[in-house]
């Protein structure tokens, strides 16, 4: 049985194809139109996901009916607009892709599939499953067991309903402060750095109904006010916002809340499952610093390094071949997208580091999810003073924002205090401490930590061979990992986009060293 996942009509559409438990193919809309967040599937994209043959059976990520009618009911002029004149995605597919007629459609509810994306690449048989975003069909948070031996296997234990959204107010504090919301939240939080949580009590007295969470009160820990209407006007004034200090402030103030927002959820979930294992997915999972502490809760995590509405085109399609099969995904690692050929360009990688350029690398299959891990990266030498600077400067970023580091599994520890106590964080999911930031300033924010990718043999054999003789020749076992592309723009998916990357930015990409 053929299946294909497809998320759309949001923001940031994506398909997933998959056949006998296999994960064929898994790409976004955005790499291929060069869209940012883009909402609509395109004829690229679909021809390389059609490649593997035509599906069996179509399975999307949410219900349009359930949608709409959560829309009519909100009662405002734009919703119930958007609800009668949107088009929905069985109505896209119909219009411009007449191949796909007369194969079945059907579809997962919003939340399923975020929790289908994050259980089924899991390796847990029995685990608490939370999902966190902005808005599903009506639900905004929802908690689940999962239990393989069990009927159903994925069991609903508590949901919060719109108008009820951290994910909304995390979004409606990146509008305020003058960022893109649904897209730029991960700068919101790297702000969050630079200021301090003094409005994190005005937040929780004016727009959450308990201004503390208590063991007797878990169950409304995402309860806020109506965020359908973003923030209040009278929250802050305008004059106050366009001060930088204060959008700072506010930045921290938010964060603090959604981490102990998150936190709560989280021992709600426990109570509810009383299980070591914990798979976190939804918009909010992306939060890396509130990731973190999770492991104040759960023994065990996984998120899925797609855990946003994109991943849910792979949630959607997995979930339906484990209810039609009893087989989970066959998962393997985000490696699933349009495929540079050639050898992954090892002695060009060293080459550069030596020369200490910046440089990307762009080869093999694009990686599934908002980060590059390797395949559609931009790398340098973390030690250089100046190195931060210059690559912010490259990607037309804000000087305050953030570099990843990618370090040898195995020395993890040596260089980052790990969340857990696990040497392994292969998906820019989690913050640590770092221990030495003096000798790699160009990957430690600015409050002395740093979102650690890991890499070992088994998860990308070729740069774990390259890092691993950089290492030996430079006795550091990390370099700066950053995605290849500029900011407001889609990171790099095919050839022509690394040629047009390096002419438009003076920046070498390396394809292969063939």
């Amino acid at each position: 049985m053929r299946i294909l996942g497809i998320s759309c009509m949001f923001h940031d559409a994506s398909v997933t194809v998959m056949e006998e438990s296999k994960i064929l193919f898994a790409g976004h809309a955005e790499r291929y139109s060069r869209q940012k967040n883009d909402s609509y599937l395109n004829q690229e994209l679909m021809a390389d996901a059609l490649k593997h043959g035509l599906p069996d059976v179509i399975v999307l990520h949410e219900s349009s009916t359930l949608k709409n009618k959560r829309r009519v009911s909100q009662l405002t002029w734009a919703s119930i607009k958007a609800a009668f004149t949107e088009i929905t995605a069985e109505e896209w597919l119909k219009k411009f892709y007449p191949q796909l007629n007369g194969i079945p459609v059907t579809n997962c509810l919003h939340h399923e599939s975020h929790a289908g994306a994050g259980v089924m690449t899991s390796e847990f048989d029995e685990c608490a499953v939370m999902t966190i975003d902005a808005i599903g069909e009506y639900q905004t948070a929802t908690i689940y067991y999962y239990d393989s031996s069990a009927t159903p296997a994925l069991q609903l234990k508590h949901e919060t309903k719109f108008p009820n959204s951290l994910g909304l107010f995390y979004s409606a504090v990146t509008h305020a402060v003058g960022l893109k919301p649904m897209e730029d939240e991960y700068v919101l939080m790297g702000m969050a750095a630079y200021g301090n949580p003094v409005y994190a009590d005005k937040i929780n007295k004016e727009l959450f109904k308990h201004a503390e969470v208590t063991n007797d009160n878990l169950h409304e820990c995402l309860h806020t006010i109506n965020m359908s209407k973003g923030l209040p006007k009278n929250f802050m004034s305008a004059e106050a916002l366009a001060d930088e200090q204060i959008q700072f402030d506010l930045a921290a103030s938010a964060q603090q809340v959604c981490e102990q927002r998150i936190l709560s959820y989280a021992t709600l979930a426990k109570r509810y499952n009383n299980s070591d294992n914990l798979v976190f997915m939804g918009g909010c999972a992306l939060n890396c610093v509130a990731n973190s502490l999770l492991y104040k809760v759960f023994k065990n995590l996984h998120i899925m390094p797609n855990p946003g509405d994109a991943g849910s085109s792979l949630g959607a399609a997995a979930l339906y071949n484990y209810y039609n099969t009893l087989q989970k995904a066959e998962w393997e690692g985000p490696y699933l997208g349009y495929n540079i050929e050639g050898t992954w360009p090892e002695k060009k990688f060293l080459a550069s580091l030596r020369e200490g350029d910046i440089f990307g690398v762009a080869n093999g299959k694009a990686e599934f999810g908002p980060r590059a891990l390797g395949n559609r990266s931009l790398f340098a030498d973390p030690r250089g003073e100046t190195i931060k600077d210059r690559v912010n400067e490259i990607k037309r970023r804000q000087k305050f924002r953030p570099f990843a580091p990618i370090v040898l599994q195995e020395h993890a520890s040596d260089w980052f205090d790990m969340p857990g106590g696990y040497d392994d964080s292969p998906y820019m999911q989690f913050v640590a401490k770092c221990k030495r930031p003096d000798i790699i300033p160009a990957v430690v924010h600015g409050d002395g930590t740093s979102r650690v990718q890991t890499v070992n043999r088994k998860q990308h054999p070729e740069l774990y061979k390259a890092l691993s003789k950089w290492h030996e020749e430079s006795g550091c076992p990390i370099v700066l990992n950053t995605s290849l592309n500029i900011k407001g723009q889609p990171i790099v998916n095919t050839i022509e986009d690394a040629h047009a990357f390096e002419t438009h930015y003076g920046v070498k990409v390396h394809i292969s060293d063939d």
